[in-house]
């Protein structure tokens, strides 16, 4: 076995890898398509390769709360429609005079809870 080069000139894969996920990196690029002068199409790429450390210190962290990335983020998108759902309800109820004085208190309730636990 001979010994691995060191020095200032060599760096192995790893290395390469911990810095550019320490520090990131961004790749952009634009591709256009022209036909006799005229642009069809134009697109930009922006590529942002970080770890998710570095991201987050940069102001990136869509993935938290894009609900199909997150389930926190899916629990907290259908229990924000769960209360806008109930308070339709609640409203159309009170509009029409037809509901049941119980049950609407137990939907307060619900609702109320719902609210405290999303921090509203």
């Amino acid at each position: 076995m001979y010994p691995a080069p060191s020095g200032p000139g060599s760096t192995n894969l790893a290395d390469i890898l911990e810095r550019v996920l320490d520090k990131g990196i961004v790749i952009a690029g634009d591709i256009k398509i022209d036909l006799l002068d005229i642009e069809l199409l134009t697109i930009r790429l922006r590529l942002y390769v970080s770890s998710v450390d570095t991201a987050k210190k940069a102001g990136i962290d869509w993935w938290e709360t894009d609900p199909a990335l997150s389930s926190r983020a899916a629990r907290d998108a259908l229990t924000q429609e769960n209360l806008r759902l109930r308070e339709r309800v609640e409203a159309l109820e009170s509009g029409s005079g037809s509901h049941d004085p119980d049950n609407h208190g137990a939907g307060n309730q619900l609702r109320d809870r719902e609210r405290e636990r999303l921090g509203r």
